[in-house]
């Protein structure tokens, strides 16, 4: 066309033509990287935004883990501080070894006594010219829970657990942990004086937010009394969030070795599997009735030498409405919409099935669980019977790609009839394994 109404000068326009085009998209790019770029440098400070975002998990969109000091005695030399753990997650819950709370002092403050805890190095006290010396002079503590055999007159209340918090859905009565120490008052409570910053939890894959000034707790003594914390103004309110872990395919490798030694240096040897993976979830759906279908879950512990406490199982299914009956697990739903439900929590029962042990006979835990068919959107088809997503410990489990998920036989139809005797020979061939890739 343009030859027609140009002649011969149509190749040339359209070679410069073409040539413009180039460098519009060339500037256009350059400018946008280098934005992008300043974007990024004149931000790369602000870590409240991102920390948010990473941390955000749509099956537990508030949980996090507060910590809180109070100061509740002066006795015009020394603060005795109340620092409480509150675990606000769903099914999160902090395991062995526990948490390890850190911090670092402004102007190298001292802790001359503690209960409840301990700090694991007591530093540098020789500028104290005293017959007592501080519990703790380091300038950058690391706090640590005393474990369940401690001496009473070194216990608090909520203390002496070895540093683990259950969940709020598993166990709310133990997600708390609490102790005492006492302080200098000569800095600490000082306006002018900065706060404590640099917090750790000690738990990997949790970030410290900075300190911040919150209202006095009070406390319920008995039905009919309540006391308070000194209103100075100065209570300190710290959150700790959980973040996910965005690991590249190549590090995978890398950081499964990482797991398979405990944060005490010992070797935590696997099972030589196929997929070296340390926890496997068997999901069979075994029998279907008319009005019913029943499922069958198998948790399997691949680790040659570790035990798994109080574990629990998150599971992403749209039937979890529907669900009538769990025989050998608690059970707890997550999120509710109204009558909406699709994701639940299980775990084991207290000296029955809550501790999965290591490999070997006794390393697997099972259930059985009978959920009513809603006829608008049950079927056997594209893998609809099995979960979304599952999550062990707070883990999440790698599932297969959705082209190898299980089926029924080609050529079988359960419309033909309601329920046949072999329907129960037939299902016993669908089920699904899903294996936990600690990232």
């Amino acid at each position: 066309m343009l030859e027609n109404v140009l002649g011969n000068w149509s190749s040339k326009l359209f070679a410069v033509a073409l040539l413009a085009s180039g460098q519009s998209s060339t500037i256009t790019g350059t400018y946008a990287g280098q934005y992008v770029m300043q974007v990024m440098i004149d931000h790369s400070t602000v870590t409240v935004s991102s920390v948010a975002q990473v941390a955000y998990d749509p099956m537990d969109p508030d949980g996090n883990v507060t910590i809180k000091w109070d100061f509740i005695i002066f006795d015009g030399n020394h603060y005795t501080v109340l620092v409480s753990i509150y675990n606000y997650q769903l099914y999160r819950h902090i395991e062995i070894p526990g948490w390890r709370l850190g911090w670092t002092w402004p102007k190298h403050e001292a802790i001359w006594d503690m209960r409840g805890a301990e700090s694991t190095n007591q530093g540098d006290c020789s500028r104290f010219k005293v017959s007592t010396l501080p519990h703790c002079c380091d300038p950058s503590p690391t706090i640590i829970d005393l474990p369940l055999g401690a001496p009473y007159n070194f216990r608090t209340d909520n203390c002496c657990r070895g540093g683990v918090l259950s969940s709020l859905a598993q166990d709310p009565s133990h997600i708390q942990a609490s102790f005492k120490m006492v302080i200098d008052s000569r800095n600490v409570t000082d306006e002018a004086n900065p706060k404590p910053y640099n917090f750790t939890l000690g738990v990997p894959g949790y970030t410290c937010s900075n300190a911040t000034k919150v209202a006095a707790s009070k406390f319920k003594t008995d039905t009919e009394r309540t006391t308070q914390a000194l209103d100075m103004g100065s209570d300190l309110l710290i959150l700790a969030v959980q973040g996910i872990s965005n690991a590249r395919d190549d590090e995978k490798y890398s950081r499964l070795k990482e797991q398979s030694s405990d944060s005490d240096g010992s070797q935590n040897p696997l099972l030589c599997t196929q997929h070296m993976c340390p926890i496997s979830v068997h999901w069979h759906v075994k029998v279907s009735y008319k009005d019913y279908w029943r499922v069958k879950m198998t948790i399997t512990n691949y680790n040659m030498n570790k035990n798994y406490s109080d574990w629990n199982l998150v599971l992403q299914h749209p039937n979890l409405r529907s669900l009538l009956q769990i025989f050998s697990f608690n059970y707890h739903p997550l999120l509710q919409y109204g009558s909406l439900n699709d994701t639940g929590v299980f775990w084991g029962i207290k000296y029955y099935n809550d501790m999965l042990l290591n490999y070997g006979d006794n390393g697997n835990v099972q259930s059985e669980m009978l959920l009513h068919k809603d006829t608008e959107e049950f079927t056997f088809k594209g893998g609809w019977p099995f979960p979304r997503r599952i999550s062990f410990n707070g883990h999440d489990c790698v599932m297969p790609p959705p082209d190898l998920y299980p089926s029924l036989p080609k050529g079988y139809s359960l419309a033909s009839s309601p329920l046949l005797p072999d329907v129960t020979v037939f299902l016993s061939t669908i089920f699904l394994s899903v294996v936990l890739v600690l990232l």
